[in-house]
């Protein structure tokens, strides 16, 4: 694949890896991912953002159809994640840029990871507001902080109007287009959300008071550091989107989830689910044995309650439920509503471990944990039932406040 242009003179020169799908360590990225970086041709030419490491030849070969690297002058460094400067220091050498520009707060990260080995980078540290010239280019810079890194920023360039945007705005798509407008627009959705919900949720008032910076730029392409780029009407689209999962407002869907051993807890957890349908609440039910819990937090993303059952092992809560829940409370989403339930052969903690690991985490329980010995029996799925009406009840009249 060669380098496209995306608007005069300025190039896509990124990689595109089909292989990822553990990204960040975490976080499911089903269809691998792309780690854009950009070149704009011209008096100085500069190169913004890089790729991971072992990915700088084909960073480089890429580059080489529009110019030999080694006439880059000035590399930007957006973020200094290692997805995208990973490969820093092996371009650096090949370019020998006369500037490097990032915020000051990735000047630290980028002597934490390069140490000694950047003493003699030509480093320029920015701030927001701060311009350079290439020519007929000007670059703008903004900080972006927590969006998602303290040393995250933005770049600008009024004459193409592109918003360099970093991790704001991207997905995990590998794929041939380039462009937002090229895909189905459902997946499109759906790969914003993953990626939002998994990676940048916590930061949402950070997005909220970033948007209206932006907001007052004449933008006609969004390029993140992943995935596809926004143009034309899709960045108005966009910035909806990050407005709308940002605020995070009552949402009337519910997300059950379950482990089980021998099927009791299964059980509850579709009477629990067929309580929330019954009385107008539509519910995705997933078993945390076969769904991962990015997949879990992107089901989060169109829902505003969150029912967890478990059976109890060891006087405790199975594994994969709890590290769920872990994960969750560390996104922080507005769970408005919840409820907890499990089964149990001997002791029985599970449910009401549940009940104040939810209460702990600030969300409304309409009802008492439900709990089942041995098989459950129609008493126990009655109850179960209950809980998901309970639920629905409580969750329906918070979307209507």
């Amino acid at each position: 694949m060669n380098a496209l242009e995306i608007a005069k003179d300025t190039y896509w020169v990124g990689v595109v890896d089909y292989d990822h799908h553990d990204f960040h360590g975490y976080s499911r990225s089903p269809e691998g991912t792309t780690y854009n970086a950009y070149l704009i041709k011209d008096e100085k030419n500069c190169l913004i953002d890089t790729v991971p490491a072992g990915m700088d030849k084909t960073l480089l070969c890429r580059m080489a159809h529009v110019l030999e690297p080694q006439k880059v002058d000035y590399i930007v460094c957006n973020h200094m994640e290692l997805d995208h400067e990973g490969a820093l220091a092996e371009i650096v050498a090949a370019c020998k840029p006369e500037k490097i520009f990032c915020s000051a707060m990735a000047l630290k990260s980028m002597a934490g990871y390069y140490g000694n080995q950047m003493k003699d980078w030509p480093v320029q540290a920015v701030k927001s507001g701060e311009t350079i010239s290439l020519g007929k280019h000007t670059l703008v810079f903004q900080e972006t902080r927590m969006l998602h890194w303290p040393d995250s920023m933005v770049t600008y360039c009024p004459e193409s109007k592109i918003l360099f945007s970093q991790d704001a705005f991207g997905q995990n798509i590998a794929s041939s287009e380039r462009f937002t407008d090229e895909i189905d627009h459902g997946d499109l959705v759906h790969r914003v959300k993953e990626y939002y919900f998994n990676i940048v949720l916590p930061y949402s008032q950070y997005v909220l008071k970033a948007l209206p910076v932006l907001g007052q730029l004449d933008i006609e392409i969004i390029a993140p550091d992943h995935g596809l780029l926004w143009r034309g009407d899709k960045v108005q689209e966009a910035v909806n989107l990050y407005r709308e999962m940002a605020e995070q407002k009552p949402r009337k869907r519910a997300v059950v989830i379950y482990d089980t051993m021998w099927s009791s807890t299964q059980r509850l957890a579709y009477a629990v689910a067929s309580g929330l349908e019954e009385n107008g609440v539509p519910v995705n039910l997933l078993s945390v044995k076969k769904n991962h819990h990015s997949a879990v937090m992107t089901a989060l993303a169109d829902a505003s309650a969150l029912a967890v059952g478990s059976p109890t092992h060891n006087n405790g809560v199975l594994p994969l439920v709890m590290s769920t829940l872990t994960y969750i409370k560390g996104l922080r989403p507005k769970i408005l509503v919840g409820g907890a339930f499990g089964s149990y052969g001997w002791s029985g903690e599970s449910p009401k471990i549940l009940q104040q690991y939810l209460q702990d985490m600030g969300i409304e329980m309409p009802a008492e944990a439900v709990r089942a010995q041995w098989r459950p029996n129609h008493d126990d799925l009655a109850k179960a039932h209950q809980l998901g009406k309970s639920m629905a009840e409580a969750l329906k009249a918070k979307c209507q406040d």
